[in-house]
C-alpha cells in the first residue's frame, strides 16, 4: 500500500468515527488496555529487538525500554481515558440573535491527526487512546529506533478494532523513514493536523516544513530557580526528582539557577545528585561553593554552551544570581517555555515568579517532573505545546478537538 492510499484510507476512516457513540468507544479501549496486558509477552519481544540494536549508554535507552510496570501503567492510562467525560459535543457558547437565529458554538473533532515521534513506544498507545476517544483517525510515524515495538502495538490496537467491526484505518503506522516524515508533512486534504514528539531537530523540521497546519511539542529547556528564600531539604529533594527522575524526558531539570545568598548551601543541594553521577557545569560562584564538596570527576566548570541546552543526559548547568529579577532574565534568555519552577517560602517572590515566567508551565515549589498530561488528571497526553496560539501545556482530549458553528433558524433572510 502506499503512502498516498493510507492516507485516503485513515481519511475515510476518521468519517466513521462520527457513527460511533461514547460508550463503545470506551469498551473499546478498555479491550485495548485489557489486550496490551494479555500481550505483555509479544509486546516485550519486540521491544527487546528494538533494545538490542541499541547502546544500553545512550539516555534515550530509557525512552525507549518498555516493562512489566511501564505496559501496565500503559493499560491504567488507557483506561482513565476510557472513564474521562467525551469531549466531544459540548455546548462551548450559544445565544439567540436579535433575528431569532439561534447560534451554538460545539465541539468536534480536528478528523485526522499526525502524530511524529522518536523512540517512544508509549506514544504508540497514548496517541491512539486519546485520537479515538475524541473521534479522531491517527497516522502514526515512529522512528527506526522503535519500529518493531510500534509495529507490534499498532497490531493489537488493529486486531481489537477488528472484532468490534471498526474500520481499522483509523489508526495506521507509517513506515520509519525520513520520506513517509516528508509525505505526510505534506499531505493537506488528508491530515489535518500534524504534531512532532521528541527534539528540538525534529520539531524544528516539521515547523519549517509543514504544509499542513502543526502544532510545537516537546523541546523544553527547563530551570529551577532556588530563591534566597528557598528552603534547602525542599530544594535538594526537588533538583533531584526534576533531575534524575528520568533523564530523557522532556520535563527534566536542565539548569539550576541559585540566588548567592544560597551559595553556603549549595553542596546540600547538590548531594543526592551525586548519587546518579549527575555531570555539573558551573559558573564560577557555583565552581568554587562546590570544589571538594562534590565529586572532582562530576564537576566542571561551565561554558557558553551550558546554558539554554536541554541535556536528556545525566548532566545539568548551575547558573549564580545575585537577585530574582536576575534569574527570570535567564530564563526569559535561555528558557523554552515549556516548564520552569521557582523554590522560596517569600509569597511575593513566588507570585513575582508566576506572573513573570512566559512558560506553559510554572511552578512554585514543586519539581517540573510533574509536567505530563496523566499527572494533571488529564489521563494521558498526546504531547507537550510549547506554543501560544491554541493548545499550551499537555495535551489531551479537549486539546485535539475543534469546533463548529451550528445555526438554526426560521426562514430569516440578511437584508
Amino acid at each position: 500500500m502506499t503512502t498516498q492510499e493510507i492516507f485516503k484510507n485513515v481519511k475515510y476512516a476518521s468519517y466513521t468515527l462520527t457513527f460511533l457513540d461514547d460508550s463503545k468507544r470506551n469498551e473499546i479501549l478498555q479491550t485495548v488496555a485489557d489486550s496490551i496486558i494479555d500481550n505483555k509477552e509479544k509486546l516485550l519481544e519486540a521491544n527487546a529487538e528494538d533494545l538490542a540494536k541499541m547502546d544500553k549508554t545512550n539516555p534515550l535507552y530509557d525512552r525507549l525500554q518498555l516493562t512489566d510496570k511501564r505496559l501496565e501503567d500503559i493499560a491504567s492510562d488507557m483506561r482513565h481515558v476510557s472513564m474521562l467525560p467525551s469531549p466531544l459535543g459540548r455546548t462551548l457558547k450559544e445565544k439567540t440573535l436579535e433575528n431569532g437565529l439561534h447560534l451554538r458554538r460545539v465541539s468536534v473533532p480536528f478528523g485526522v491527526i499526525g502524530m511524529i515521534y522518536e523512540a517512544r513506544p508509549n506514544v504508540t498507545f497514548d496517541v491512539f487512546s486519546l485520537c479515538f476517544k475524541s473521534g479522531n483517525a491517527c497516522i502514526l510515524k515512529g522512528g527506526k529506533d522503535a519500529d518493531n515495538s510500534n509495529k507490534a502495538g499498532v497490531a493489537l490496537i488493529k486486531n481489537v478494532l477488528k472484532k468490534y467491526g471498526i474500520n481499522e484505518h483509523v489508526v495506521e503506522l507509517l513506515p520509519a523513514s525520513h520520506e513517509a516524515t516528508g509525505e505526510m508533512l505534506n499531505a493537506v486534504g488528508y491530515v489535518d493536523l500534524v504534531i512532532p514528539r521528541g527534539g528540538r531537530k525534529l520539531i524544528d523540521f516539521v515547523r519549517n516544513n509543514a504544509k499542513v497546519p502543526c502544532i510545537e511539542t516537546g523541546a523544553g529547556v527547563v530551570n529551577t530557580y532556588l530563591d534566597k528564600d528557598g528552603d534547602i531539604d525542599m530544594a535538594a529533594a526537588i533538583v533531584n526528582n526534576g533531575k534524575t527522575r528520568r533523564v530523557s524526558v522532556c520535563n527534566a531539570l536542565d539548569c539550576l539557577i541559585v540566588h548567592e545568598k544560597q551559595m553556603s548551601n549549595l553542596y546540600k543541594v547538590c548531594d543526592p545528585l551525586s548519587e546518579s553521577k549527575v555531570m555539573i557545569y558551573a559558573d564560577e560562584r557555583a565552581f568554587t561553593a562546590l570544589y571538594g564538596k562534590y565529586p572532582e570527576e562530576l564537576l566542571k566548570h561551565a561554558t557558553a554552551e551550558s546554558f539554554g541546552t536541554e541535556y536528556m543526559d545525566y548532566k545539568m548547568a548551575i547558573r549564580t544570581v545575585d537577585s530574582v529579577e536576575e534569574a527570570l532574565n535567564h530564563i526569559q534568555q535561555y528558557g523554552s517555555g515549556h516548564s520552569e519552577a521557582i523554590i522560596t517560602n517569600n509569597k511575593d517572590t513566588a507570585h513575582l515568579f508566576e506572573q513573570r515566567v512566559d512558560a506553559a508551565c510554572v511552578y512554585v515549589n514543586a519539581p517540573t517532573s510533574f509536567t505530563d498530561g496523566a499527572q494533571f488528571g488529564l489521563g494521558a497526553e498526546i504531547g507537550i505545546s510549547t506554543q501560544k496560539l491554541g493548545a499550551r501545556g499537555p495535551m489531551a482530549l479537549e486539546e485535539i478537538t475543534t469546533y463548529k458553528w451550528l445555526i438554526e433558524g426560521s426562514g430569516q433572510i440578511r437584508n
